[in-house]
């Protein structure tokens, strides 16, 4: 833990360096396109909606009682074009609430911090917060019955009411002291909740936080690493923690010059995961070095029975590496990686070669082997910045060796998809995908529910909204 001469003295050095972005940020060349993430798709919506009694075809399954929600970067006052990325925008959390077969109620609200509350006229909520990054936009989570956006890179968690209002800025009731992270991992087996959290201002380390049932931190190891990297996510096992420790990482040259996310490729930085006991030290992990590319999100890990640790993820050749705007990935595709720590190697096998993100996979099975991955086709090698505008959602079968694909139709782009599993003890795929369509035939969205062991066939429920809502990261089923 710092002393509180080295906070001070942190604190002074990155208000000064604070000054000198804000000044060069208005000095930035103007764009001569339009931004891709502030134009068309993704446009964001100017203000908070509640609609009611929803218009459903088909059958929603009575079994789901509770909200799908959905956090996303959107804008309460307009940005300059010139420095605005994507990953940088306040969040905006989106929720339906599912009863006894109806779709109740759709409503957005803007996470309140700063730039919310001045655009509205209100009162920041009370919690300690991390200026600049107040209003955290990537994810939303139920944990201990309580509701939480959160963010990485220092931002604190908001805590969020039933109805999406923001109750306070909120670390936890106090128990967390450092970052978090926009992906915790549950362990069903443990009742513990995994992150690998870092901050823009500690290079030389990032933490393993865990979180207990109630929601409380109980751990914040330090693990030492270099050159600030960005790691978006981590994945579990039975024992370890993996920390994908990747050639994206802080550039003080960037920050320097006004850009608000100051990371980028940097392909001096060694690519390798560690292998963290889950219990011990910093300074017992175990780097691994692979391939350089750049992972966001993992699917699901485990221990094979010769002690390697498999995780299944999306790799990116290069990440951040040209675009100033968004994430700029000119290939994806979903790998597995065989990590040998004892041989010091990791292998990397291709499971599909068309880019895709979002995985996501039956969390009932998390830290053991599994079957099947959901993800979002994207755009495969057409832009350089990530147009999300495919329409398609594939399933990996990890058995068979097989990918099913359910097309939603010209114009019509899926987001990310949630797995929902009809009872506890249910089969991997005894249960529904649910998630949220743009149509920008009309500019309306509409909220998907499909069978998951009918993955190809038509939905079983589609809940409409007569708005479109900009693609935005990662969302949740949160049962009531």
């Amino acid at each position: 833990m710092a002393s509180n001469v080295e906070t001070l003295i942190r604190s002074a050095v990155v208000k000064g360096i604070g000054k000198i972005a804000d000044f060069n940020r208005k000095r930035l060349p103007r764009p001569t396109d339009a931004h891709p993430f502030l134009t068309g798709i993704h446009k964001p919506m100017e203000e908070e909606v509640t609609l009611e009694a929803l218009r459903v075809d088909g059958e929603i399954p009575v079994g789901l009682t509770g909200r799908y929600l959905r956090n996303g970067p959107n804008p309460a006052i307009a940005p300059d074009p010139a420095s605005y990325h994507w990953f940088t925008g306040v969040g905006m959390v989106h929720g339906v609430r599912i009863a006894d077969g109806k779709a109740d109620w759709y409503r957005n609200r803007w996470v309140r911090g700063s730039e919310a509350c001045a655009a509205l006229g209100e009162e920041v909520p009370p919690g300690p917060r991390i200026e600049r990054n107040d209003a955290p936009n990537t994810n939303v989570v139920g944990l201990d019955g309580r509701t939480f956006a959160i963010v990485e890179a220092g931002g604190k968690p908001v805590e969020l009411g039933y109805e999406l209002d923001t109750i306070a800025h909120n670390p936890f009731d106090g128990t967390l002291v450092g970052a978090y992270t926009a992906h915790p991992h549950h362990d069903p087996f443990t009742d513990e909740t995994h992150a690998i959290t870092y901050r823009g201002d500690e290079p030389n380390r990032v933490w393993h936080v865990v979180l207990d049932s109630q929601a409380h931190v109980v751990r914040e190891e330090a693990i030492a690493v270099s050159d600030g990297p960005s790691i978006h996510d981590c994945a579990i096992t039975e024992n370890h923690v993996l920390v994908f420790d990747l050639p994206v990482t802080f550039s003080m040259k960037m920050l320097l010059a006004g850009y608000p996310f100051p990371y980028a490729w940097n392909k001096a930085h060694p690519a390798r995961v560690g292998l963290l006991p889950r219990g011990g030290s910093g300074d017992s992990i175990a780097w691994v070095p692979v391939d350089p590319c750049y992972v966001f999100h993992p699917a699901n890990a485990h221990e094979a029975a010769d002690g390697k640790v498999i995780v299944d993820v999306v790799a990116h050749e290069t990440m951040f590496a040209e675009s100033k705007r968004g994430p700029d990935s000119h290939k994806s595709r979903m790998e597995r990686w065989t990590i040998d720590a004892a041989a010091g190697t990791t292998t990397r096998t291709v499971i599909h070669d068309h880019a895709q993100e979002f995985p996501r996979y039956d969390e009932r099975l998390t830290t053991r082997p599994y079957r099947y991955i959901y993800s979002v086709a994207i755009p495969d090698g057409e832009s350089l910045e990530w147009a999300l505008a495919d329409t398609r959602l594939f399933r990996h079968d990890l058995e068979r060796g097989e990918t099913a694909v359910h097309d939603f139709g010209p114009g019509r782009h899926p987001g990310e998809f949630v797995f929902v599993p009809r009872s506890e003890s249910g089969a991997e795929d005894d249960g529904w995908l649910i998630g949220l369509v743009v149509n920008m035939n009309d500019e309306t969205t509409d909220l998907v529910i499909l069978d998951a062991d009918d993955f190809t066939g038509s939905p079983q429920a589609v809940v409409h909204l007569p708005h479109r809502v900009p693609p935005g990261f990662h969302g949740n089923w949160v049962a009531d």
